[in-house]
């Protein structure tokens, strides 16, 4: 017996990385799950995005625990898109359950960083696309009258600044952030208001994780540059590794933390006490 036997879960970015280890865990509890990743390039992104191959990869990695997979080609910054990957979940499944709305990107290097638009591509992506993503699978749950759980991928990026020097006042950058801080604002809304509908939502916060966001040139590149410590955490330990993040989604998710909502949980390594 799996934790969700029977439930459908709606998994954004769901690619690789966080997506894909997040993807894969619930199915691995019995989730049936539809995979939706936009698989192609942001201009304003400096390193490689995922590709329709990473997309069919994660399906693949789903269907070897025994469950079915929609992997979905689709942009969150298209609400007509998300809807119509809803829909198509709902269609295929019959409902949808768990939700995380993953889906992220980080364009704080590189000559694209300092174009205003990667301000508009971070803020479209993980704070619209959020937006979307819930508001959108919620309707679903609420048709369904059966209650869910939904969890946003937010960030230590959510309650403090990072910028060390001017270079990081870029609009990459400062985009992230904000976008990072925006998502506590929607999750409190919609956990205050769907509760009463046995609807919870919450966030989970990590600090680096060691996915192609983060270990790729470019940002090796800023560590190295940075000042000592600016990447601390009071356990002295370096990235989590995706399932590391994906133990904290699955409790979340699950009927183990049936009474927690509205809450944003760190998976930090106590980088935020540093």
């Amino acid at each position: 017996m799996g934790r969700f036997d029977g439930k459908v879960a709606f998994v954004t970015g769901g690619a690789r990385g966080q997506g894909r280890s997040h993807a894969v865990n619930v199915a691995r509890e019995g989730a049936d799950v539809v995979l939706m990743d936009l698989c192609d390039q942001i201009e304003s992104v400096e390193y490689s995005m995922s590709t329709r191959a990473d997309l069919e990869e994660t399906a693949a990695l789903v269907e070897k625990h025994g469950q079915r997979a929609l992997p979905i080609q689709a942009d969150v910054r298209d609400h007509a898109a998300v809807a119509d990957a809803v829909r198509r979940g709902v269609s295929e499944f019959g409902h949808i359950d768990l939700v995380v709305a993953n889906a992220g990107i980080m364009p704080t290097t590189g000559a694209g960083s300092h174009e205003l638009q990667a301000w508009t591509d971070t803020l479209d992506v993980m704070l619209t696309g959020v937006f979307y993503t819930v508001r959108e699978t919620t309707q679903a749950m609420l048709d369904n009258r059966n209650g869910g759980a939904v969890v946003i991928t937010g960030s230590t990026s959510s309650f403090r600044g990072v910028a060390y020097d001017v270079e990081l006042l870029n609009p990459g950058q400062v985009g992230y952030g904000a976008a990072k801080h925006g998502v506590i604002a929607i999750m409190k809304n919609f956990a205050r208001a769907l509760g009463q509908y046995g609807i919870r939502v919450n966030m989970v916060a990590p600090a680096g994780v060691r996915t192609p966001m983060v270990v790729n040139d470019a940002f090796s590149n800023l560590r190295a540059s940075s000042p000592p410590g600016w990447m601390a955490n009071a356990m002295n330990v370096d990235l989590a590794e995706p399932q590391d993040i994906s133990d904290a989604v699955l409790w979340l998710l699950s009927a183990e933390s049936r009474y927690v909502t509205g809450t944003a949980i760190p998976v930090d390594a106590g980088q935020l006490l540093c």
